[in-house]
């Protein structure tokens, strides 16, 4: 007989299997505990419950690891491309230079959109935020693909997989011209992942777009950096919607909705409204001083992390990144930068922080490489969005082919009013 836990409650004695990962923390198996002792758990969050078990991604929070496939994410985000680690993801290894050119080439003839659904946009308020049009329009490709939304059928899942990564691009892009005013530019088939995308977004149809080196391996490796991390609270969403046997593109849309709020996905924007207010190196002890005050609510935007209780691996590359955009732009005095550095070397190195572990996140740094870029701040959202659209879809498929698989059905602990008898409105005082 395996490992198992103990639970006791009223004097009677439970056993529950214990559960190994091939990595990190063993889990106890509850599943029969209510059927057992008539009771449930409380977790508030999550925070101590494996929903699910998977190959794709693991994190050691305490020695921040992250691993995409068992591939350290330096490694990948160093080493390889965007369409690379999308294979990893989706497949469970690295391709071979023939199917990484067949992948490659899947995807860039799956780029462009059903034309009606540029008129879709029309329908959108001309300020409306793009996460705003990215909900709604990848929740619409259900609408236009009916060949690839019977999620028995593997190939319609192929299907739908290959269409997802490509179009999503596309339909951000869009969502961004449309929001300024310009033209939608039709992608091409002859540039790479991310320098379409670049293109598409900065490129106008009455000159030739040439595609800055520097930039798109940064921005690719920013979309490596995003492409996944485990069960968070967006690819929870996703998970939990597919459990229902809802369409792959209906997914999708969810785990966007979810990735919309300020305390996911807008957190790198919300660093980058944090480093504009403080505006000057002179500014930051006042700010520091703010932080640690209990009783004033302001927050360090961009330090610490859910899982992360030491430096996020992410963040190294992503400063690197930074950098090296900044200079191929030529900003060698950018002042939002002088704060961010002054307040990453206070943060590792004043005990505050160091007790509190507060480590400088890549919501830091991406901020204010996407704005250097010349993305408005509306758009790093979008820009989330579309790098982990590769992770939501791999851990999708994942769930989906996982025979131990069922509707997702969290419990509660109720605290309302008992059972009431109803009163007739004519009887009530």
């Amino acid at each position: 007989m395996g490992d198992t836990a103990q639970f006791s409650v009223d004097g009677k004695v439970v056993d529950m299997p214990i559960k190994h990962g091939s990595v990190g923390p063993a889990v106890a198996d509850i599943g029969k505990l209510y059927a057992q002792t008539g009771m449930f758990t409380y977790d508030p969050g999550f925070t101590s419950t494996a929903s699910c078990e998977s190959k794709i991604t693991y994190i050691d929070g305490d020695e921040g690891v992250l691993l995409y496939r068992g591939y350290p994410i330096e490694q990948l985000a160093e080493g390889g491309d965007f369409m690379e680690t999308c294979y990893l993801l989706l497949n469970g290894e690295l391709p071979t230079p023939a199917q990484k050119a067949e992948f490659d080439y899947r995807i860039s003839r799956h780029t462009m959109v059903h034309e009606q659904m540029a008129r879709f946009y029309q329908g959108f308020r001309r300020d409306a935020h793009p996460m705003a049009v990215m909900v709604a329009c990848i929740g619409a490709l259900s609408a236009f693909y009916h060949d690839s939304i019977d999620i028995t059928d593997p190939v319609q899942r192929q299907v739908a997989t290959v269409r997802i990564i490509a179009k999503i691009p596309t339909i951000a892009a869009m969502a961004y011209k449309y929001n300024i005013g310009q033209p939608f530019m039709f992608p091409k088939n002859d540039l790479d992942y991310t320098s379409n995308f670049l293109r598409m977004c900065f490129g106008v149809p009455c000159e030739e777009y040439k595609v800055n080196p520097v930039l798109s391996r940064a921005l690719d490796r920013i979309f490596i950096l995003h492409a996944d991390h485990e069960q968070n609270a967006s690819t929870s969403t996703v998970r939990l919607a597919g459990s229902s046997g809802a369409n792959p593109f209906a997914c999708i849309a969810a785990g966007i909705a979810c990735l919309w709020g300020p305390a996911h996905g807008g957190a790198n924007e919300a660093a980058l409204k944090m480093l504009t207010e403080i505006g000057h190196v002179d500014n930051i002890p006042k700010f520091i001083a703010k932080a640690k005050d209990k009783n004033d609510p302001f927050r360090l935007m961009g330090f610490g992390h859910r899982v992360y209780k030491n430096y996020d691996p992410r963040a190294k590359l992503m400063a690197k990144t930074c950098h090296e955009v900044l200079g191929e732009l030529g900003i060698k005095d950018d002042p939002l930068l002088d704060v961010a550095v002054e307040l990453e070397r206070i943060a590792l190195h004043d005990d505050y922080f160091i007790e509190k572990k507060l480590y400088p996140n890549i919501d830091f740094y991406s901020g204010i490489t996407l704005k250097a870029m010349g993305f408005p701040v509306s758009m790093f959202t979008v820009l989330f969005a579309l790098a982990r659209t590769v992770g939501w879809i791999a851990q999708w498929k994942e769930m989906i082919e996982d025979p131990h698989q069922k509707i997702g059905r969290p419990r509660q602990l109720y605290t309302g009013e008992p059972c009431r008898q109803y009163v007739k409105i004519s009887s009530r005082g």
